[in-house]
């Protein structure tokens, strides 16, 4: 299993931990914290499985940070929620063993269209608003397919699966973006922790790099977790989103423009 495999510039490894650390804070508040680290690290240079391991590595630091600060505030239970984990697991597990098997070039074409098609939903989509009570229970039914679709997404590729789950979470119960805030971090750390788990047995993992940008992303989850449940991140949402499509764009013309 290699340790050592990519070796950058220092400014290069320098500007990936501070992507890092901002994807962190950015997907604590409203996800897709993805739709930086992935670009940025294509941009670097890594192989596209190895990018994808690696950033799953990251990811997992940071949501699972995340995510145990919304259950230390009683904005997460899981014991309302046994089914979407379950389901978000094996979606997982099966995503990432997919994602395995294709070809290095598909993925090249692919994650630019991936990321950009994520950055454009959240430009255009509006988050819905839906009222909350503690008091209404949350359903079963809709766990599964909602947990086993997310989880597959978020082993092939990942990018904005947090907000996917913010958004579908808000639109199928009765939570406001507080507590649809607090499922998607859950999910997403039992999706990351997943699908790490079959990078790894695959050797797709950098070591040396997902810890350094792991722990910069956990920092910003932390951060950006108490920012949130504090207060908004609409200023930030402007930001991101040109971020995300610029880079996604970079990607794109390095990849299907420029390669011809």
């Amino acid at each position: 299993m290699p340790v050592l495999e990519f070796a950058a510039e220092p400014l290069v490894l320098v500007a990936l931990i501070a992507v890092a650390f901002i994807a962190g804070f950015i997907d604590a508040i409203a996800g897709g914290g993805g739709l930086l680290t992935i670009p940025a690290l294509l941009t670097a240079g890594l192989p596209p499985h190895l990018v994808l391991g690696t950033n799953k590595l990251c990811a997992t630091f940071g949501s699972a940070t995340a995510s145990f600060t919304f259950y230390r505030r009683k904005l997460f239970d899981p014991g309302q929620w046994r089914l979407a984990l379950i389901a978000t697991a094996i979606g997982a597990g099966l995503g990432a063993g997919l994602a395995h098997l294709l070809p290095a070039r598909w993925l090249n074409l692919m994650l630019p269209l991936v990321v950009c098609a994520c950055g454009l939903y959240l430009l255009l989509v509006r988050t819905p608003s839906a009222p909350q009570s503690d008091a209404t229970p949350i359903s079963t039914c809709r766990q599964l397919p909602q947990g086993l679709l997310l989880g597959f997404y978020d082993g092939v590729a990942g990018p904005g699966t947090g907000a996917f789950w913010t958004v579908s979470s808000m639109l199928l119960y009765p939570l406001d973006l507080l507590r649809a805030s607090g499922v998607a971090r859950s999910m997403n750390c039992v999706s990351n922790s997943a699908a790490l788990a079959i990078f790894i047995i695959s050797g797709q993992v950098a070591w040396a790099l997902g810890i350094g940008m792991g722990i910069a992303l956990m920092i910003g989850a932390y951060i950006g977790a108490r920012t949130a449940i504090h207060g908004g991140s609409r200023f930030i949402r402007p930001i991101f989103i040109s971020v995300v499509l610029a880079l996604s764009l970079r990607l794109a013309w390095q990849h299907w423009i420029g390669a011809t």
